[in-house]
């Protein structure tokens, strides 16, 4: 069990080393060996998880569009028909596009779009962990709002639709595609306004205070 759990602990410091060199290098100036330095291991014990750059690279990002989808699932959660529905989706409004805007989910979407050309597979399985559970799950919370009378709308996949643009078009703009450094005050006021545009087009005024 201690080997095993050895050898698990090396493999997620590997692979959070590799995504941090990835993010800070790019994937053609990263080196194995410079990863190994980051991951605190030796360079054939990174050979000995992942067989190339490669790999160790698709494992890489695969890995932090696990955690990045944690994080915003979390966040989603926060919606329940209980209380205020312009507390809840503003909460988890705000949770959203600071998660959207961290560190990690920035080099995440620039690493992605920066292989295109040579792993134009990588931004569908990317996408499908992080945007598609994202939206599955928030069109599911929404339909809870709807069933308890806070939403009137009978399709709460296209509510959940708009709310993630509501989000996302303006920080990317704003932000000049992950470019320039937003402030807490631009995202939650980006968020805020997400959250009451949603609930002006959507609400119906029950449990709003």
């Amino acid at each position: 069990m201690t080997t095993t759990r050895g050898r698990i602990d090396k493999r997620e410091a590997i692979l959070a080393a590799a995504f941090a060199v990835f993010a800070r290098t790019g994937y053609d100036a990263a080196g194995v060996q410079e990863i190994a330095a980051e991951a605190g291991v030796a360079k054939p014990t990174v050979y000995n998880h992942f067989r190339d750059k490669e790999t160790l690279f698709r494992a890489a990002l695969a890995a932090a569009a696990e955690r990045v989808a944690a994080a915003n699932l979390a966040a989603v959660e926060r919606i329940t028909p209980d209380g205020d529905p312009h507390r809840t989706l503003t909460r988890a409004a705000r949770a959203l596009a600071r998660r959207c805007c961290d560190e990690e989910s920035r080099a995440l979407r620039a690493l992605t779009y920066a292989q295109l050309g040579r792993f134009p597979e990588l931004l569908t399985e990317v996408y499908a962990v992080t945007a598609g559970r994202l939206a599955g799950t928030l069109a599911d919370r929404l339909a809870r709002l709807i069933v308890a009378g806070r939403l009137r709308h009978d399709d709460p996949a296209l509510i959940a639709e708009q709310f993630l643009a509501l989000l996302t078009g303006p920080l990317e703009a704003r932000s000049r595609l992950g470019t320039r450094h937003l402030t807490a005050a631009e995202v939650d006021a980006v968020a805020d306004h997400a959250a009451a545009t949603v609930l002006w087009a959507f609400g119906t005024g029950v449990g709003e205070r």
